[in-house]
């Protein structure tokens, strides 16, 4: 499966690009399915619903079920640390349904092809220079780079994405 990063600082627009691109990736005739890293922990399920109870009690995985919809909770062993997190997206991407590209938001980490996200008007450090498997920016402001590509342009990102790093993992 093809897989390709979406990094950034936080505020910094991934989420936004990421639902940009899904609708125009299908408007292309291409199937998508994403993964995102939760730096927190999450529920989808509430305290007091079955399928929480079922978690609380010991469950390894709950799988939750209603009519044109599933998801599939599953309880890492001990915790998991970012790290952990990261070595196990393979793991993560073979547990999903076939699709033409997996858009992977977060995971920096990950040994993957990544677009970074930068804005600089939020005064973070990018992580472009420090990151190999970042393959292009994508940002408000042009930089002094090879591919950097305009944030408000999700066209331009999709051919980059389609003819430069969309090799099979």
């Amino acid at each position: 499966m093809r897989m390709i990063g979406f990094v950034g600082a936080s505020g910094s627009g991934k989420t936004t690009l990421v639902t940009e691109l899904l609708p125009r990736l299908r408007q292309r005739g291409l199937t998508a399915s994403t993964i995102k890293h939760a730096h927190h922990g999450f529920d989808l399920d509430k305290p007091g619903k079955d399928s929480f109870r079922h978690r609380e009690a010991g469950a390894q995985e709950v799988m939750l079920v209603s009519r044109g919809r599933w998801a599939l909770l599953h309880e890492a062993p001990n915790g998991a640390d970012d790290s952990a997190d990261d070595m196990a997206l393979p793991a993560l991407a073979r547990r999903m349904a076939p699709v033409d590209i997996l858009l992977v938001e977060g995971f920096r980490l990950a040994r993957i092809p990544k677009i970074e996200v930068f804005r600089p008007s939020l005064g973070k450090p990018p992580f472009y220079p420090d990151d190999p498997d970042i393959v292009a920016v994508a940002s408000d402001i042009c930089l002094e780079m090879e591919h950097c590509l305009p944030l408000n342009d999700p066209d331009r990102i999709i051919d980059f994405m389609l003819t430069q790093c969309m090799a099979p993992q």
